[in-house]
């Protein structure tokens, strides 16, 4: 089975090396690239002509809007569909001041990279000191660098929650217990909007599920998308 991965906001494929043997087990795998468009659509329709004829979808955080854009727009080229520490909810006002003094500053001063406070907040408190988690955190801001910044930070995040029934295709969930930017209720809204989606909880993690704790996510979607590269080859015989 294909698949097809997508990072969230300021991160890149490095995202997911911690990950890369348990997903290869899958099947070949497709590095989607947000950074070039500055909507979810346009990010979901490129993303669409550059994957497999079929695949399976793993989204992350702004990948996961991107990635139920692509469930919604081409149901018939989806397997399944993985949602990690995502949310259905669009920016609330403090949110999107916050966004808007960031463009702002970058715009007048430049880009610095990530701040290490941002960066703080997207971990788990415990790995505040990890020295080497934070500087690759960074690192792949650094990368992608201002103008992917003001694209990505610039647009308005609108809510999908309406739509959440038309995803047709099997859907896990999964949420960091510690996240401090994306709530449990926010995992459970998507959980009960998708039709027959399921959802795992993993404990102690903050927002950056595949870098902080690769091997607890490894195991909960591994097994979840070799049972539906399973059931599709029942299906199919």
């Amino acid at each position: 089975m294909n698949l097809l991965l997508l990072p969230g906001f300021m991160t890149d494929s490095d995202l997911w090396s911690d990950l890369a043997d348990d997903l290869a087990q899958i099947g070949p795998v497709t590095y989607g690239d947000p950074s070039r468009d500055a909507t979810i659509h346009a990010m979901a329709e490129r993303a669409i002509a550059e994957a497999p004829a079929r695949f399976a979808l793993i989204g992350f955080s702004m990948g996961g809007y991107v990635a139920r854009a692509i469930a919604r727009r081409v149901p018939d080229r989806v397997h399944a569909l993985v949602l990690i520490a995502t949310s259905a909810r669009a920016d609330t006002p403090a949110q999107a001041q916050r966004k808007a003094a960031a463009v702002a500053h970058v715009r007048s001063r430049g880009f610095a990279g990530l701040s290490r406070g941002a960066i703080l907040q997207s971990v788990h408190p415990a790995r505040a000191g990890d020295a080497a988690l934070i500087a690759r955190i960074r690192a792949m801001g650094d990368r992608l660098g201002g103008a992917v910044f003001l694209r990505q930070a610039g647009q308005a995040r609108g809510s999908d929650r309406a739509e959440l029934g038309r995803i047709a295709c099997p859907t896990l969930v999964v949420a960091a217990a510690q996240d401090a930017l994306r709530s449990r209720d926010e995992a459970l809204e998507l959980r009960d909007g998708i039709p027959g989606a399921t959802l795992t909880v993993i404990e102690g993690s903050g927002h950056m599920l595949p870098m902080e704790a690769p091997d607890a996510l490894a195991a909960a979607i591994v097994p979840w998308l070799r049972s539906q590269a399973s059931g599709a080859s029942t299906i199919g015989s």
